[in-house]
């Protein structure tokens, strides 16, 4: 596993496309040691915004490698855009690394979709738009295809493994196991899929003065033909009841087939079981206290699975008390006539028990954005007039072109300014081609992986007359 720091990924990118002269570049905030790729923004001398994404193994490598091939042909069968990769650089140790134009536009939050906006029904249209795809364009791209009884097998064999871990709560595995063996809830139709949608993989268009809709997705690398639930699992994992009820409207409106009818009840499964996949993530990355985590918030996700259907046992309503009565009169024709001076006692209904909320600390914390307050930052140079999503107000410090690459560099930040046609993806998950979202226990998506929006320090290119590197641009 190689690991290149900003400046060497800015000397890549510089010999991946030509004409591409570094001015600055923004080292990508990591997720965790599971990260398959190093991925940095690198702004060029005509003020353009690229992506450079290089992988770290061959499995990242291949990951990488297919989806570029999948992008190619979606961009020419999806109304929004997608990142478009403009150059290819080999790397020494074997693989290549990809540069891709940046896409401007705001990240999106999905605990902030409204029931009724334009931003929710845009979601549920944007989904369907790519479930309605042809399965032959995921095909002839390489990416996994599975039918839904292989992909029912394959969630039945992710489950025996994490259960090995002894991580995994009893209650939780009883209550999946008893769902993926219920075939009835698992015939579907396989349908292209995206495989990482949340919080770090969906852009909207800028705030404009204009309702904000969805502009585009990132993050193909988890892309394959599955289960259409997959893809609405972060949705109901996120949104409220009422926001959901809008996506789901417009997504059953622009699909061409109709939905299945378990289609939400396996899509809130999935999501519960996003905690496990990033647990064996972790699991796989040598990462003990990263799997320690979220082992706890799986216990805490069966605690509250418990108490909720505790009370809902508790809530099945108490027979009224003048049922109550009839049903403890007897016959008028066995009954002596005193028996009907006698007043029938009854007790009062049984109090119903409330589902207790979960406090907010409870919430993961790998849930929680990782960006330090973003700012949406007009593109000046931009010809849409759309907005780039910033992390970090500071101003990055222009420099001399050329650069004198350093893995030491780690700095990383915002971007700053966003011109012409950029593209961006984000990170995909380690060694498998799937990646769900997130769990019904977390209101907010966990990240499987970075988000090309959310950066560090800005680091100027160091003059090539000059030994030193110009020192990053100071936090404020």
């Amino acid at each position: 596993m190689t690991s290149r720091g900003p400046l060497t990924l800015a000397a890549l990118a510089s010999a991946a496309v030509p004409g591409l002269d570094p001015d600055t570049v923004e080292g990508v905030v990591p997720t965790g040691p599971g990260d398959p790729f190093d991925v940095a923004l690198v702004s060029d001398q005509e003020h353009r915004r690229w992506v450079i994404r290089c992988p770290v193994s061959p499995a990242a490598s291949a990951h990488l490698e297919r989806s570029a091939a999948l992008l190619g042909l979606l961009a020419r069968r999806l109304t929004m855009p997608v990142p478009a990769v403009k150059g290819w650089v080999a790397l020494p140790e074997g693989g290549r690394a990809a540069v891709h134009s940046y896409l401007t536009g705001r990240m999106v939050s999905l605990a902030g979709v409204t029931a009724g906006s334009a931003l929710a029904t845009g979601l549920g249209r944007a989904i369907a738009q790519l479930h309605n795809l042809d399965v032959r364009v995921y095909e002839e791209a390489g990416v996994p295809v599975y039918d839904a009884a292989s992909y029912r097998a394959r969630r039945l064999a992710e489950l025996d493994r994490a259960a090995a871990t002894g991580r995994v709560p009893t209650g939780l595995l009883t209550r999946w196991e008893k769902v993926l063996d219920d075939e009835s809830l698992w015939t579907f139709t396989s349908t292209p899929t995206h495989g990482a949608l949340g919080d770090d993989t969906v852009l909207a268009t800028p705030d404009d003065g204009n309702e904000v809709d969805v502009k585009a997705f990132l993050g193909w690398e988890s892309a394959q033909v599955a289960d259409p639930a997959d893809d609405l699992a972060p949705i109901l994992a996120e949104l409220d009841p009422e926001a959901v009820d809008t996506v789901m409207e417009a997504y059953a409106h622009a699909r061409v087939e109709r939905p299945d009818r378990h289609l939400q009840q396996r899509a809130k499964v999935i999501g519960e079981m996003q905690l496990v996949r990033a647990m064996m993530t972790a699991v796989a990355a040598g990462d003990d206290e990263g799997a320690e985590e979220h082992a706890m918030h799986l216990r805490r996700l069966d605690d509250r699975l418990a108490r909720e259907e505790e009370a809902a046992g508790q809530a099945t309503p108490a027979p009224a008390p003048a049922a109550v009565a009839a049903a403890s009169e007897p016959d008028a024709e066995d009954t002596p006539a005193k028996a009907d001076t006698q007043p029938v006692e009854t007790q009062p209904p049984a109090e119903t028990g409330s589902v207790e909320a979960q406090p907010a600390d409870d919430r993961p914390a790998d849930t929680q954005p990782v960006a330090t307050g973003p700012v949406a930052v007009p593109d000046a140079s931009d010809e849409s007039d759309e907005a780039v999503q910033v992390e970090h107000p500071a101003e990055p410090t222009p420099v001399q072109p050329a650069q004198e690459p350093t893995d030491e560099a780690a700095a990383e930040t915002p971007a700053a300014e966003a011109p012409e046609e950029q593209a961006d993806e984000d990170l995909p998950s380690p060694a498998e081609p799937t990646t769900d979202k997130a769990p019904d226990d977390a209101p907010a998506a966990i990240p499987a992986k970075g988000s090309d929006h959310i950066t560090d320090e800005i680091t100027p290119i160091a003059d090539e007359d000059d030994d030193d590197v110009v020192p990053p641009t100071q936090r404020s």
